[in-house]
């Protein structure tokens, strides 16, 4: 059973494997040139719906702290969280203008690939892949567990083993969702994100009547604090809480219509999530004062209990749902960045490979899915994912540099999407701002990133620069990638690599 024979077997005949819409999901041609690729099969709904789900995980519900901890009043936290919305906006349009120009699956992995080239993109790559995603995947997995343990253990915190296991069997689960379907995984996606939407329009209605009754005494500029290192750390607090606006350029192969349907998803999402992160916040403040919402490790926990009495338990069921919603965001999108990554030739052959019955990129999801597990072992994540935060805002500019750079060197390059130059400009300038000056202000994280960051360069060198490897190596990756193929039945467009 060689790779060549299966590749044979399905590229001796011209067929259309149709799904279960009749709609044709991939055509093998009978030259012998066959082709697996993924298929475009989301609208613009579930488009919104990966975008929302991917932004609003457990943060919202959790610890909207961080704002407040270094603004110190309530009216310029509440400004924070709406500027911030607004400057992941002027991002997601222009990551719109790229994404159309640059229809790879990737996002700004692509479009930094395109712009200046494989070892700025790999250091993006390797960040992404290796780091910030699968231990996002992991903290959110295990927020997802404690609070469904939490009912079970009111007393006291859940046990971390237990909490840690089933933090394993939600990562599996989503898992097999989708190597299974595409269609699958956005299901799930569309049904988390309305059940989250759901909680905090709950809470936001709860927190507009309490409005209507007069409660507004925590709604002052009081104890502001006007330093410029505080103001910066309390951007890049309310930025990281928006978080996965560019998630959905990381799909683009697969959705439907992009030149129409990419800005439109990007203007609903941004513009639902930031209304609904302001009025959330606004709806705490009416009943929880400053000091209560730095206390407590559960924001919205705290307010249901002192809101909804006896239905408070609903809150961290809602958390749940949010979390798990987050965890299918996460691994949906991030495999893609493996898959575009490998189709790059910087990570291993076999990612670039989809399941010949099912149309998707499984070895990816179970490649992010594996890492992510890897992850929960790990007792200090949080302090992990701080050491990175600033790298990932930096690389975001990165590839939004992207876009000025190829209007000057590439002008006649197609853009179905053209953004005023002022975009651009305001989201570099915000950029600068937001990570050079928490440099100053916390040397030691960002020292940590930066060591992160140079950890990719050996990589790069020995693995992908390093082109006249030994024999016994290239025999040992073909053989590994063989093998794997016929574990889980999947095809590269191209013929298996000949040593």
């Amino acid at each position: 059973m060689e790779t060549e024979s299966l590749n044979r077997k399905n590229s001796s005949r011209k067929s259309s494997v149709v799904n279960g819409n009749g709609e044709a999901a991939a055509k093998v041609e009978a030259d012998g040139g066959g082709e697996v690729t993924l298929k475009a099969k989301m609208s613009l709904i579930n488009g919104c719906t990966v975008i929302v789900g991917s932004i609003i995980g457990s943060g919202i519900f959790v610890s909207p702290t961080g704002v407040l901890m270094y603004t110190g009043s309530v009216n310029l936290a509440l400004i924070v969280w709406v500027v911030s919305g607004i400057f992941s906006m002027v991002g997601a349009y222009c990551y719109a203008e790229l994404g159309t120009m640059i229809t790879k699956s990737g996002a700004d992995y692509a479009y930094i690939m395109e712009t200046f080239g494989p070892f700025m993109a790999f250091i993006r790559l390797w960040i992404e892949c290796m780091i910030v995603r699968p231990c996002s995947q992991a903290i959110v997995a295990l927020t997802f567990s404690v609070y469904v343990l939490k009912p079970f253990f009111p007393e006291c915190t859940p046990p971390e083993d237990a909490a840690r296991l089933l933090a394993v069997c939600c990562i599996l689960i989503l898992t097999f969702v989708n190597c299974w379907d595409v269609k699958w995984a956005t299901a799930v996606q569309d049904i988390f994100t309305y059940a989250k939407l759901l909680a905090l329009f709950i809470i936001i209605a709860s927190g507009m009547y309490q409005l209507y009754l007069g409660n507004t005494e925590y709604f002052t500029f009081e104890n502001t604090d006007t330093k410029v290192t505080s103001l910066a750390l309390s951007f890049y607090s309310g930025l990281f809480a928006y978080n996965g606006w560019n998630y959905l350029n990381f799909i683009i192969e697969e959705l439907k219509d992009p030149v129409k349907n990419l800005p439109r998803a990007i203007a609903i999402s941004c513009i639902l999530v930031t209304l609904v992160y302001v009025l959330a916040n606004v709806s705490f403040y009416t009943i929880l004062s400053p000091d209560e919402v730095l206390g407590s490790q559960a924001v919205a926990v705290t307010y249901a209990e002192r809101a909804f009495g006896v239905i408070a338990w609903t809150i961290p069921v809602f958390v749940a749902l949010s979390t798990f919603g987050a965890v299918n965001g996460i691994l949906l999108t991030s495999s893609r960045l493996f898959y575009a990554g490998a189709n790059e030739g910087q990570m291993p052959e076999i990612l670039t490979m989809i399941q010949i019955q099912r149309f998707t990129p499984t070895p990816a999801v179970l490649a992010m899915a594996l890492l992510s597990m890897l992850y929960l072992t790990v007792s200090d994540i949080f302090a992990l994912i701080n050491y990175v935060g600033f790298a990932t805002w930096l690389s975001i500019g990165v590839a939004v540099l992207c876009l000025p750079w190829l209007r000057w060197a590439q002008p006649n390059l197609p853009r179905p999407i053209r953004v005023p130059l002022i975009f651009p400009i305001v989201y570099l300038l915000a950029t600068i701002f937001v990570t050079v000056v928490p440099m100053y202000a916390s040397p030691v994280e960002t020292g940590y990133g930066i060591l992160m960051i140079m950890s990719s360069i050996p990589v790069y060198l020995v693995f992908i620069a390093w082109k006249n490897k030994p024999m016994w190596f290239q025999k040992t990756m073909v053989s590994l990638t063989r093998f794997l193929q016929k574990i889980l039945m999947v095809l590269g467009k191209t013929k298996p690599a000949q040593v």
